[in-house]
């Protein structure tokens, strides 16, 4: 199924990228439609020079700081990956590029793709000739982690 859906997409997306350009040029001219390409692509580049940076940035402090640097880890791949869209031409890339690195809305295609990559992760695990040894595999998660830590009793030593 996902190969079907990258085929539609390598197939359709740059026949509707070249059916959009078309038609915005028709409307405000062709070599207007070229600089707002050159424009967004400029732009683009410099927000992912900056939010790469400040990405880099959490994910040292994190490692420093001893937390595993998954948020930040996921961060970086969505902006390498908005960048590698908008340096693709076209209108319709650079919107999911935008998307995807915009600090306001990276959050919402960071639970995009964990949601993703969870179902495909699941139905591989499925099909997997290990499955029956996968779900008799203990679960930890984050229910059983605040159960543990509801276990431990904070005290105090005092040495008399």
């Amino acid at each position: 199924m996902l190969r079907i859906g990258l085929f539609l997409a390598f197939l359709v997306v740059p026949v509707l990228e070249i059916w959009l350009l078309i038609q915005i040029g028709e409307v405000i001219g062709g070599w207007t439609t070229v600089a707002l390409l050159i424009a967004d692509s400029l732009l683009g580049g410099w927000l992912v020079r900056r939010e790469g940076r400040r990405a880099w940035a959490a994910l040292q402090k994190a490692i420093e700081s001893g937390r595993m640097p998954d948020r930040e880890l996921a961060d970086g791949a969505l902006i390498v990956a908005g960048g590698a869209l908008l340096l693709t031409p076209g209108f319709i890339t650079d919107l999911f590029g935008f998307f995807m690195i915009l600090p306001f809305t990276r959050p919402y295609a960071r639970r995009l793709a964990t949601w993703f990559l969870g179902r495909r992760v699941k139905s591989m695990a499925a099909r997997s000739p290990y499955a029956p040894f996968i779900s008799a595999m203990p679960r930890h998660d984050s229910h059983d982690q605040q159960r543990q830590r509801d276990n431990v009793v904070r005290g105090e030593v005092v040495d008399d």
